[in-house]
């Protein structure tokens, strides 16, 4: 005996979306076996507060102080450019630094310093003082907090993408 089901459109387009559903969060599965980089650089904002007090009172202007959230916006930022292999402000996604500050819940004015290097901290903010905007961002009266971090490069351990972010 032969029987038929009759199968409706609206099954078929819901079967068809559930499908593409499915084929999308399994490419989004294959993107994080990517080589992950370390984030050992979490935390660093309170080895560099001496420096910055150093750099901040010769200018007569008052200390930063180490800020978790802030640190957290800086840490995503070094990570997501040690997993790009490359310096940027801007996101894949298109997040840029105001966007990802508001995401972090990070209000007033803000602003933030990158790096690519094999360097220390020390070096770091040598070359950031011998950068106009970089000096200016650190040296700006407004900001009272900052958060530091950085990211080495999964392949080669010696090379850090370093973000400095600095707020109210």
């Amino acid at each position: 005996m032969t029987s038929s089901i009759t199968v409706s459109p609206d099954f078929k387009r819901r079967t068809l979306l559930a499908a593409a559903g499915l084929a999308a969060l399994a490419g989004i599965a294959a993107c994080s076996t990517v080589s992950v980089p370390t984030g050992e650089g979490a935390g660093v904002s309170s080895s560099a507060t001496a420096t910055l007090a150093g750099i901040r009172s010769s200018a007569g202007l008052p200390t930063l102080t180490p800020d978790t959230q802030l640190e957290q916006a800086a840490l995503q930022q070094a990570g997501y450019m040690a997993s790009r292999e490359r310096m940027s402000h801007t996101t894949a996604w298109g997040k840029d630094f105001a966007s990802r500050m508001k995401d972090n819940g990070v209000r007033g004015a803000a602003a933030e310093n990158i790096a690519e290097g094999r360097f220390d901290l020390e070096k770091l903010f040598d070359i950031w003082m011998h950068s106009a905007g970089h000096r200016r961002n650190m040296l700006d009266q407004d900001f009272s907090r900052f958060g530091l971090a950085y990211v080495r490069d999964g392949r080669d351990p010696a090379l850090r993408y370093w973000a400095l972010v600095l707020g109210r």
